[in-house]
């Protein structure tokens, strides 16, 4: 399916419109909004690496390093800023991101998918083993402040809210300018074939590592808004499990937009809230029946639904 990534640009304001919307809400579906909004984030990391053929099941690594980088520094450190936050998460995340590159680069398929499995799991070894990080149960964040500014108790869920849309929408904004590059086409064309792309005098391996790196970051940032807005982090994060949820988020919505992951990862949290609320002891059944009726009716994702519209 060729995509028109310069049209995103008109897309992101869905995106800015959702956020605004959100003030409309009952507070519990908004919270629920905030989260799909970081969660999304890892699950539209995920979808650029398709595009250049590439699974990762390890997805959670960066997620999970993003938000202990911010809760070690706002808990431990005492450093509670978001204008310091983010860019310190951002910038772990590129390093380790850059440095397990050099080795991911190398594969493809399978071997790409398990191998960043592993280091995840690895991740999660270490985090399950570290009583000072809190062991299983993982720990608590203070509430953060906003370029010096500490809001009050009533209105720390408004800032908090603000701070995770307007992030979301500049790095949603962001990816899609890079795919709309020449460097973004070129994802493409690894996914179709490596050798013609060497006969362009292209690297491939330079535009999977490239691309692995644009995704560290911007799964270390979803991790970052994901402990700030729950304000509570744990191993959890770095679990298969939960990289495997963010793979079917990126199937789920499809790889029409660099939206769609964002829009998805919102509707899978709200059908599994209401399947909880409705047959606690069966909402995974419900939940998979949904899921197998996306990937039947809808075989390229739930975005195809939009598209069609647009066309």
């Amino acid at each position: 399916m060729t995509l028109d990534f310069r049209r995103d640009g008109r897309l992101v304001l869905i995106l800015v419109l959702l956020v605004v919307a959100g003030y409309f809400l009952p507070g519990w579906l908004r919270y629920l909004l905030q989260t799909s909004l970081a969660g999304g984030l890892v699950a539209l990391a995920v979808m650029i690496q398709m595009r250049a053929g590439l699974v990762s099941f390890g997805q959670g690594l960066y997620s999970c390093l993003g938000a202990y980088v911010a809760a070690i520094l706002a808990a431990k450190a005492g450093v509670k800023d978001v204008a310091i936050l983010l860019p310190v998460t951002i910038l772990a995340s590129a390093l380790f991101g850059s440095l397990l590159g050099l080795l991911l680069s190398r594969y493809r398929e399978i071997f790409f998918a398990m191998l960043s499995m592993a280091l995840s799991m690895i991740l999660y070894g270490v985090l399950v083993k570290s009583a000072w990080l809190g062991s299983t149960d993982g720990f608590n964040l203070p509430a953060p402040s906003y370029f010096g500014f500490s809001p009050r108790a009533a209105a720390r869920g408004d800032w908090s809210y603000v701070c995770v849309g307007i992030v979301v929408v500049l790095t949603a904004y962001a990816v899609a300018r890079y795919l709309a590059t020449s460097a973004g086409a070129m994802l493409d064309a690894v996914a179709q074939n490596e050798i013609r792309l060497e006969y362009l005098g292209a690297s491939p391996r330079k535009v999977v590592f490239t691309v692995y790196v644009a995704a560290a970051v911007i799964s270390g940032i979803g991790g970052a808004l994901t402990a700030l807005s729950t304000r509570h982090i744990d191993p959890e994060l770095a679990n298969w499990t939960t990289s495997g949820g963010f793979v079917f988020v990126a199937l789920l919505a499809g790889r029409g937009s660099v939206i769609a992951p964002v829009i998805g990862y919102f509707l899978l949290e709200l059908v599994k809230t209401y399947a909880l609320d409705w047959a606690p002891n069966a909402w995974q059944l419900i939940l998979g029946a949904v899921m197998l009726f996306v990937i039947l009716a809808l075989p390229n994702g739930v975005w195809s639904l939009f598209a069609r519209r647009s066309q």
